[in-house]
Order: C-alpha cells, then structure tokens, then sequence
C-alpha cells in the first residue's frame, strides 16, 4: 500500500530533512474525522498509507538515525489552516476505521504542544491543512516539518522529480518577487470578458517553497514547488494598493470578486455561487484577503493536476483568500470570527481546474527596469 519500499522511504526523509545533529524524533502527524465531518475513501487511505509508513520507519529508525517514531492523531480542525487543538492522542493500531469518537476510547491522550515540543521531524499527511500552524510553531519550536494536506498515492511521481531544477526555477522567481513592488494580471474569460487585477507587493519579500527543509524551524508542503509572496495589506500605514476584478471560476459559475485594498469587497457577478461568496464575504470579511500570490512550476515537468489542493497549486498560478500571517502577512485566526472560521483557500489557474479562464499575462513592476512578462497565455515566459 505504501508504494515506496522502506528503502525509497528512508532516502525520501533524508532528501527532505537532510540529517541534523539533534534529530531523534519523528512524528506522522494525522486528523480524524468526527460527528461534523465524517470520513470518506480517499482520507481512510491516507490514513491507511501514513499508518505503513509509520511501520516501515519504525522497523527502519536505526537507519535513518531515529531513536523514536510516533503516530499521532488529533480531531480535524474542519477548516483548512486553522489552529491545531491542545490535544493529540498516541495510538499505534491500524487506523483505517479510527474516528475522533473511537480515539477518545482507545488512545492516549499527550498535549499538542508536548508533542510539538518533543519531536524534531514532522510528516503531516492531513485532511485539513496543518500548514499555516505548524510553519508558526516550527519558527517557536524549532522542529522541522513536511505538511500533506489532502496527499494521496496519485502524488507519488511528484516526489521523484528533479529537485535541484525545481530549486533553480523557483529560485528565479522569488528573486523577482523580491524585487517587485507590483503584479497585473489580465484574465480572460471570452474575448469580451477580461478583468485586470493588480496586487501590491511594496514591503514584501518571496519565498520560495522546493519541498527540502535544511533548516530546523521550517515547515511547509510536500510535494512541493512554487514560490510565492504575500500582496502587501496595509498594515504598515499607507493603505494597499491592490485593486481590480478577479475571476474564479466555481463548479460551472465564473464569479467576480471586486478587489480594493487587498480585499474582496464585493462580488459583481450574478448566480447562485456568486450570491453564496458574498454571503460568505459579509459573514467573514477576513476570507476576502488576496493572502497569496503564487507560481507553482510542476506543469513544466509534466504533473497533470488530481483535484487535490497539496498538488495542483504546485502547478501554475495561485491566488488564495484569507490567513496570511503563516506566509509572513499580517491576517491571522484574530480577523476571523471564530477560530474554526480560519481559512487559507487556493484558486489555481489550469485549464484542467477554471477551464474558462485563462491568464493571458502576468507582469510585475521592477524599479527602474520595464515591467517583467513572467507568463503569457498561461504559459512562463522567463525559463
């Protein structure tokens, strides 16, 4: 089931934490469903695939220089990137079945942050994101940690690509963004149909994400390859200067979100999604925050997208809505009404994912250099 033989599984480790001095424990860090959000096929396997990992790494600890591997399990935090709760259980049984209600039974309760506080390496293959948490947790604790939201046996060719090219590539892109004090982005969606979005990234640095974590105090997706950047929110006094309209294409519905300062203020479109977002945006004025600009580059090597957030933003151009503060923005669980509000959502622009838009350029704006054509129709202009 685990589709990588201990060996494959050990070396992967090693190229995602290259060995530290220190590193001793390791944690396969997983969500349960309960009486909310019930389970389904494809989070049973991941359980099942992350519960043969936890066996072969621990029949194989002395290898790869571990003294401990633990599986840990938490209820799901319903949301994508909201907070990890203050409990975790140890439970060393197959999971296949496992609901929040079976665990409270049959497992041994340990404070999260004892967990956290104790284990050096973290595997996360998740339902809901752990992402934005535990990247803030990693800078405090100093553990290193590679996130799996929504990971699946479809993923796998993506771990055996070329990552010293995926490195180079991402790399190029985050020296841009570091130098861009601002994006434009022309979608179309018929040749009458075109929206003009801009995104302030003044006060801003990229980052770039190449699914190697070298450092301790790090965390962040696996697989991975994009770089990206957080537009600038007006927390430092001059107001954002992001404005525009930004289309998403929803189920068959093409909402438009009308962006000023960096917000999703309303929405212009008509239909039964679009009354839905704005709905949404009343009722959670946070999740309109444009808290993501990202290039993922995993196309250029061939990976089709699988309808899973972890893999298809890795692919192409991203925008996402809400929490920022994991990525070094300023919204965080405070700006939303409750805690299991929090929210960091991704719109990826594939063909395969909005069929009916498409980006026929991306443009940043260097200082004193003519703006830089990063993509034309859909396609990267600067490899």
């Amino acid at each position: 089931m685990s589709l990588l033989t201990p060996l494959e599984l050990k070396n992967l480790i090693q190229t995602v934490f290259p060995p530290l001095p220190g590193d001793h424990q390791l944690a396969l860090l997983v969500d349960v469903p309960d009486e909310h959000v019930p389970d389904h096929p494809k989070w049973r396997q991941r359980r099942q695939l992350a519960y043969t990992w936890f066996e072969h790494l621990k029949r194989n600890k002395a290898a790869s220089g571990l003294s401990a591997v633990n599986m840990v399990y938490y209820q799901n935090v319903h949301n994508n990137n909201a907070d990890l709760p203050e409990t975790a259980y140890l439970y060393s049984k197959n999971p296949a079945e496992l609901t929040f209600e079976k665990l409270k039974l049959s497992a041994t309760a340990i404070s999260m942050q004892e967990v956290l506080a104790t284990h050096q390496l973290f595997l996360a293959p998740t339902q809901f994101s752990a992402t934005a948490p535990l990247k803030l947790q990693a800078a405090k604790c100093g553990f290193r940690a590679a996130t799996m939201p929504g990971f699946s046996v479809q993923m796998l060719p993506a771990l055996k690509l070329d990552y010293a090219e995926i490195a180079r590539r991402v790399n190029q892109i985050k020296a841009l963004l570091d130098q861009a004090t601002a994006a434009e982005i022309q979608f179309q969606v018929t040749p009458e149909q075109k929206y003009l979005l801009k995104l302030d990234l003044r006060f801003r640095l990229g980052h770039s994400s190449s699914g190697v974590f070298p450092e301790k105090g790090t965390a962040g997706n696996l697989p991975s390859g994009e770089s990206y950047i957080v537009p600038y929110e007006g927390e430092q006094g001059p107001p954002s200067q992001s404005e525009g309209l930004l289309p998403v294409q929803l189920i068959d519905e093409i909402v438009v979100y009308q962006i000023r300062q960096n917000r999703a203020r309303a929405v212009v479109s008509e239909g039964a999604v679009s009354d839905s977002e704005a709905r949404k945006l009343k009722r959670e004025p946070a999740y309109g925050n444009l808290a993501e600009l990202g290039f993922g580059v995993l196309a250029t090597f061939g990976i089709q997208p699988i309808g899973e957030i972890l893999l298809d933003e890795k692919l192409g151009l991203h925008i996402a809505f809400g929490r920022s503060d994991h990525f070094g923005g300023a919204v965080g669980v405070k700006d939303f009404s409750q805690p299991a509000a929090v929210e960091h959502t991704d719109r990826i622009y594939l063909p395969a994912t909005q069929p009916r838009i498409q980006i026929k350029s991306v443009k940043l704006a260097l200082p004193d250099q003519p703006p830089q054509l990063v993509m034309a129709e859909g396609e990267y202009t600067i490899f």
